[in-house]
């Protein structure tokens, strides 16, 4: 019989550069590593690494109060939803969260997923927009929430905000050059607000103008903002556009210490989206010890000084990479170094691991909307200080890639 499955082992030779599953011993700043082993127990190494690469950017995944928080409500609520908040997995916890989450967004309302990527998925789904315009670098899930949609998907070059206006005059500009108001068409415009692969953030503040303007609405994904800003919120928070901004959505898992994604916005929205979002409905609750450690998290992002130790270290990081000589971009806490060769980043990479500094892997964001552009893109070496970093934490990661910088051969 012929056969119809799937060829594993060719496709796997075909992918090239592969992911590989690096176990740690913990999650903090700082912890022992081990090397890949597949399906075997992995043996952690002898020498603790530093971590510059985590988006635990507040350091909050040790820190006692919040572990603190996920034992009592474990032990007074369960370790697990145990069905659909449809069904029986609807807990004071859950509500706790979206009520702080409606707070620090500055929303009527909140509703927690138990991923960030469902909370996209779901809520593009969920809308159903005909037409959504989506900025190039947009997180995999907001892609993958659109292609589930149906929805046609204009895409902006980065951050281009005279290309995204060139797009939407298009879509209503008739042929006699007059400009209508787009029929019944609803409009979308969805966009990361910080973009982990090169620490760009969106200009918010006239992506709303426009789409005021054109009457769209705009959905913004802010899961490498939340909790680093203005009382604990995000971008949207830092510029003030809680009225213009649709749909915020954040993640549980990064700054919050915690697992879990929320989308904010009016009670309209939220009763929509939980009675419609297919990946809410048909998934057990977001697990209650998760819900009460971002809560807890929550709580710290807003009222201790984590945040400013955060842009104390960014800055000192930042500072030291400059004068050091290399180029960083990007206006957030991901700092990006620049390569112009593939090759020299993942080098560098390796030479950083091997001495005890652990980064991302190495990225080339897009420089254009097509493909030929991104295959052309430079290379782009990450360092994420966290909170829990202390100054001789942040001076060795500087003495380490310099070191490394020397064996690679970079100027």
């Amino acid at each position: 019989m012929e056969d119809r499955g799937f060829d594993l082992e060719d496709r796997l030779a075909d992918l090239g550069e592969k992911r590989r599953l690096s176990p740690a011993d913990r999650v903090a700043e700082r912890g022992y590593f081990a090397e890949p082993t597949g399906g075997e127990l992995p043996v952690l190494e002898s020498a603790e690494a530093l971590v510059f690469g985590s988006n635990n950017y507040l350091g909050l995944t040790d820190d006692q109060r919040v572990q603190d928080a996920a034992r009592q409500a474990a032990a007074t609520v369960g370790t697990g939803a145990g069905a659909s908040r449809h069904v029986t997995g609807d807990t004071m916890v859950h509500r706790d969260v979206e009520r702080l989450l409606a707070e620090a967004n500055g929303c009527e309302r909140a509703l927690a997923f138990p991923s960030g990527y469902a909370a996209n998925v779901g809520t593009i789904t969920a809308l159903e927009p005909d037409v959504v315009f989506a900025d190039e670098s947009n997180h995999a899930s907001l892609v993958d929430g659109c292609r589930l949609a149906g929805c046609e998907t204009i895409v902006y070059d980065h951050c281009d905000v005279d290309d995204l206006r060139s797009k939407l005059v298009e879509r209503v500009e008739q042929p006699d050059g007059v400009v209508t108001d787009g029929g019944d068409e609803s409009w979308l415009i969805l966009t990361d607000s910080v973009f982990a692969a090169d620490g760009s953030v969106a200009p918010l503040e006239t992506i709303s103008d426009l789409a005021t303007e054109f009457g769209a609405w705009v959905m913004v994904d802010e899961a490498h903002a939340t909790g680093l800003y203005v009382d604990g919120g995000g971008i949207v928070q830092a510029e003030g556009l809680e009225d213009q901004v649709h749909v915020q959505m954040g993640v549980l898992s990064a700054a919050l210490a915690s697992q879990g994604g929320y989308i904010a916005g009016s009670d309209a929205l939220i009763e929509y989206v939980l009675a419609r979002a297919r990946p809410f409905v048909h998934s057990t609750g977001l697990a209650p010890p998760a819900a009460a450690a971002a809560s807890e998290a929550l709580h710290l992002a807003r009222h201790s000084d984590a945040r400013e130790r955060l842009w104390e270290n960014v800055s000192h990081l930042r500072d030291g990479l400059e004068t050091m000589g290399f180029s960083v971009s990007g206006e957030s806490q991901i700092l990006p170094v620049t390569l112009a060769d593939h090759e020299d980043a993942h080098a560098l990479v390796r030479e950083l691991t091997e001495h005890g500094i652990v980064v991302p892997p190495v990225v080339r964001p897009p420089t254009g909307p097509t493909t030929a552009d991104r295959a052309d893109a430079q290379s782009v070496v990450r360092l994420v200080p966290m909170a829990t970093h202390d100054r001789d934490d942040i001076v060795a990661c500087l003495e380490t890639l310099q070191d490394a910088s020397e064996r690679v051969g970079l100027p």
